[in-house]
């Protein structure tokens, strides 16, 4: 494991190291892709949004002025490639299928109704608009304080606030059913955990 921290490996990168980058990537690329898929709702869409953003953080790592932990300027760049394209496509928005291929067990009981739980969720995600969509996906899902939600999405910290609050009040009707089950204190471990691998990131994690 590389012993150097994130902005000393930018660093080298700009200085031209060839393996630094691809090393800040791996750091972080499995938290990039659980954000870019919970915003965009979709893999396809949110392969191409990380590949997009980490081809622009590439070519734009001169340009990072560290007033930022390198984390959060990685995560913007990706969460703005997500908006661009959920806004190009607001109209037409996606829900992932479950991914039971033919040879694997289908699931059932518990299984099946957490996975309609996530649906569920992701479903009514995808009907928010996009920038409330991301704020939620970053504070509700994935933890992340108020105050590095608006550095990530370049905003004020009211605005996030305000965005969460507008969402929430929007998914309270679709999603309120869910309240009286047992089911929603798994929610936001489905949803960061079905097809990321697992990784979420808590409060106050680098």
């Amino acid at each position: 494991m590389d012993p150097r921290g994130d902005t000393e490996l930018l660093r080298a990168h700009v200085a031209g190291d060839p393996a630094a980058f691809e090393t800040l990537v791996r750091r972080h690329a499995d938290r990039l892709w659980a954000v870019a898929l919970r915003t965009l709702g979709d893999r396809e869409e949110a392969a191409d949004a990380v590949q997009d953003a980490l081809i622009s953080a590439y070519r734009k790592a001169d340009r990072f002025r560290g007033d930022s932990a390198v984390t959060t300027w990685l995560h913007r760049i990706v969460v703005n490639a997500c908006l661009d394209r959920a806004r190009r496509r607001q109209a037409r928005p996606t829900v992932p299928l479950p991914e039971s291929g033919a040879a694997e067990p289908v699931a059932t009981g518990p299984q099946v109704a957490d996975r309609d739980t996530a649906l569920t969720v992701q479903a009514a995600l995808a009907e928010l608009p996009p920038d409330q969509r991301a704020a939620l996906v970053l504070v509700d899902v994935y933890g992340y304080p108020v105050a590095e939600a608006a550095q990530i999405l370049g905003v004020a910290p009211g605005t996030i606030k305000s965005r969460c609050a507008r969402g929430r009040a929007r998914l309270a009707g679709p999603l309120g059913h869910l309240r009286n089950q047992t089911a929603p204190a798994d929610v936001r471990s489905e949803t960061a955990g079905t097809e990321d691998g697992g990784t979420r990131r808590g409060r106050g994690a680098t």
